[in-house]
């Protein structure tokens, strides 16, 4: 099989799922001034590694998260394993920085896999190609590494060989000591560590070798602002199985030059910070989540939305909430977006359509004064029923749209009338069932 080939049969659960959850913890969550605060602020190893001797985030519940996983309609999660900071929560034979030897002492990656696979949730975990504690890890004058402004490190000598080394035994006992893993989810590629400075080719071959059905990412020749070679239709062995727009949805899906369709994931954060901010109170709405859902789903995509657990390893109240209410819509339209994808029709201007097979998903998200219209259905549609609660539809052209050839009209009932709250729901979904 060519290598696209190959992404397409190992894809393919990860594209009929649709909807999984990240979660970004580490020690950055007791500063709770976002994953980045050691870089942005500059903070000094001396300063920074005080937090790793008091981590013991004693609220700490994987089963909890995990039904909140599975209620919520996700169908995988992915853990944070080791962030830049260079903090893991595992128990890792190349380091002693790590959870097992904080106050914490255990292991949260194996309590978080064993939580989420007894739920039937699939497994990924996210490993940092970064790590600011290393100390073979190039430091001053670095782009991201906090003390790359700091003179004491100015000439200091890195063996990155080393550091390269390091991380592969990382992986690999990542890929070893836990089981199936689903999903690889490296972060991230930039000037001058990219691909082969990763020693990637080995890296990859080991990854594959140990877990033969996992999907990866494309970060390991690519970041937040490219999506590397998978976006060509010769991808290099670096390009992942599918890239990963971070705070964007492509605006018409992603597919190569010769117009393959290319697996892809947008990441969200639920506020504006991946790890722990108590203070950031932005917060996206359960309606914004489900209508985003919706919309990478139409153009043959995933959607990851990201929890920040707080240093007693609590999610943020609001953040259960937000979930809770996807979960209440989820639970009665999973079928509009679970094995859906790209409908081939055009948008139509109350919202999306998305499909599998013979059915068709009308994801209708503003009130409509009239029918509504439904743009290159005309004499297509066999049945059609609102997917919450089995309510069938009135299909009939009414005498006010007798100049509108090509579209078939649905209606509540008698009065032609379409009424509903989008503040009750943010997306009514109507199942159409087509003609064979």
């Amino acid at each position: 099989m060519t290598r696209i080939e190959e992404r397409e049969a190992r894809t393919k659960w990860f594209l009929h799922d649709r909807f999984g959850m990240f979660i970004h913890w580490g020690l950055y969550s007791i500063p709770g001034r976002g994953e980045w605060v050691q870089s942005d602020e500059q903070i000094t190893q001396s300063e920074y590694e005080a937090y790793a001797r008091e981590f013991n985030p004693a609220r700490f519940d994987p089963e909890q998260w995990a039904l909140l996983a599975k209620r919520a309609g996700m169908k995988y999660a992915v853990l944070t394993t080791k962030h830049h900071e260079g903090f893991c929560l595992f128990d890792s034979a190349c380091t002693d920085y790590k959870s097992t030897n904080s106050p914490c002492k255990r292991d949260l990656v194996r309590e978080f896999t064993d939580a989420f696979r007894a739920q039937g949730l699939k497994v990924g975990f996210y490993y940092s190609l970064l790590d600011w504690h290393h100390p073979d890890y190039p430091a001053y004058g670095d782009m991201y590494h906090p003390d790359r402004n700091h003179e004491e490190y100015k000439g200091k000598s890195h063996q990155f060989s080393r550091y390269l080394e390091y991380l592969y035994r990382q992986v690999e006992e990542l890929m070893t000591n836990y089981g199936k893993i689903d999903l690889l989810w490296f972060d991230f590629s930039y000037e001058g560590h990219s691909g082969e400075d990763w020693n990637g080719e080995e890296l990859l071959r080991m990854v594959r070798g140990l877990q033969p059905d996992i999907i990866i990412n494309g970060r390991l020749e690519a970041n937040g602002e490219n999506y590397g070679s998978v976006m060509t239709d010769e991808p290099t062995v670096f390009s992942g199985d599918f890239a990963c727009p971070e705070m964007i949805i492509p605006p018409e899906g992603l597919k190569t030059p010769l117009g393959r369709p290319i697996p892809w994931e947008a990441c969200f954060t639920l506020n504006n910070n991946w790890g722990y901010a108590p203070n950031d109170l932005h917060y996206k709405s359960a309606g914004q989540i489900i209508r985003k859902l919706v919309e990478c789903t139409s153009k043959n995509g995933n959607m990851i939305v990201n929890v920040s657990p707080d240093a007693m390893g609590e999610i943020p109240a609001r953040q259960q909430e937000i979930l809770e209410e996807v979960g209440r819509w989820m639970r009665k339209n999973e079928k509009s977006i679970c094995g859906c994808g790209m409908s081939g029709l055009e948008k139509p201007e109350w919202g999306r359509y998305t499909r599998n097979g013979n059915k068709i998903y009308a994801h209708i998200m503003e009130e409509s004064i009239g029918p509504i219209a439904l743009p290159g259905l005309e004499g297509r549609i066999k049945k059609a029923r609102r997917l919450s609660d089995g309510f069938e539809m009135q299909l009939m052209t009414p005498w006010v749209a007798k100049e509108f050839p090509g579209y078939a009209f649905m209606n509540y009932g008698t009065p032609e009338c379409f009424s509903f709250s989008v503040e009750e729901s943010p997306d009514t979904v109507i199942e159409l069932e087509l003609c064979e």
